[in-house]
């Protein structure tokens, strides 16, 4: 279990760049009156936000990278440290992280890479960026987490298409010596990758002719295999069974209860699930925000923008303890301990 502390890592502020195009699930004619009522029930999602043609996660990025450096007046020369985590990268070949460096214009001398992560990409991009600057040689770094979802849904795929929204977001992470230790508990369990994956289009299967068939596979339920699939009741079943303990083992790890914490902040994946999570773990709902009723589930960058929409001020004006939870695609899932003080936290940019 990677079950570990990081001291002297801050996060100075964050922002997130959303689509302006918006889609209502009440407006989802593939299914009946009925069933939209019962997905925005359970589920939860009201609206989402759709890019347009063309627009990719880091175009999202950039523009809300752009805005944060701005008010934090960084000086780009500074960055060292550059990580995109996403599912939706711009291309096979090259990196993403590489054409954002320039695209920022930040010196040669930063480090760049990407993650290939969704649902848990928050905490572990976190953990990453934390890890490699602990000692010191790392004085500012980005972390940006995002993805296009909505790319790779099929309209006539209900269990798919009206949960996803798209959403670019960017952490500025600096080291401070006397700043708390950020806590981490990270898991994976890739026998259950079939949950949640793209079957074709990667070395494995590589793309055809047949990959673009659009193919019945339930009622109500259409897609191609470059199409998202996901077994919903696999996937609620596995969070049920994980993440209770492994934020138990983290808050024992640290030698504090949930009273300490301020915030908890769950992964969107959708209300049914996170609201069994907050009774399990018998927490005040008060404490635990959200973002899925307007934005969706958005991957990797739920937690990020569950800070921005819903936890803005708070973050903004004084310090906080936050847990943070996310879980789904791989299978991955970890949790988080961190402490903020007076995040930057520009309004929600909208592209």
């Amino acid at each position: 279990m990677a079950l570990f502390s990081l001291p002297g890592i801050k996060i100075s502020g964050i922002s997130a760049a959303v689509p302006q195009n918006m889609e209502a699930t009440a407006d989802y004619q593939w299914i009946s009156v009925k069933e939209r009522e019962s997905l925005i029930k359970n589920i939860g999602v009201e609206t989402r936000r759709v890019a347009s043609k063309g627009t990719t996660t880091s175009d999202l990025c950039v523009v809300a990278a752009e805005k944060l450096l701005s008010d934090l007046n960084w000086n780009r020369s500074e960055i060292e440290l550059l990580i995109f985590v996403s599912q939706s990268r711009d291309y096979l070949v090259p990196t993403t992280a590489c054409i954002v460096q320039d695209r920022l214009g930040l010196p040669h001398s930063c480090m760049a890479l990407d993650i290939g992560l969704g649902c848990s990409g928050y905490v572990y991009g976190l953990s990453v960026v934390a890890g490699m600057m602990q000692s010191g040689a790392i004085h500012k770094a980005l972390l940006m987490v995002g993805d296009i979802s909505t790319l790779t849904t099929c309209y006539r795929d209900k269990s798919t298409y009206p949960l996803f929204g798209d959403v670019g977001t960017v952490t500025a992470i600096e080291y401070a010596e006397n700043a708390p230790a950020m806590h981490f508990n990270l898991q994976t369990d890739g026998s259950g990758y079939k949950a949640l994956m793209i079957k074709d289009g990667g070395a494995r299967n590589v793309m055809s002719r047949q990959s673009f068939e659009i193919k019945k596979i339930g009622k109500g339920i259409y897609r191609s295999r470059l199409h998202l699939e996901l077994d919903g009741i696999e996937v609620f079943n596995f969070t049920l069974r994980e993440v209770v303990p492994n934020i138990k083992k983290l808050l024992a790890h640290t030698g504090e209860s949930l009273s300490a914490i301020d915030f908890v902040v769950f992964h969107q994946a959708n209300r049914l699930i996170n609201e069994t999570l907050r009774k399990m773990l018998k927490l005040e709902a008060e404490k635990v925000p959200y973002s899925i009723k307007e934005f969706g589930n958005t991957s990797g960058a739920s937690v990020p923008l569950t800070m921005i929409a819903a936890l803005k001020n708070p973050l903004e004006t004084g310090n906080n303890r936050l847990l943070l939870s996310a879980f789904g695609v791989g299978l991955s899932w970890g949790s988080a301990i961190i402490e903020t003080d007076h995040v930057c936290i520009p309004d929600l940019l909208e592209v």
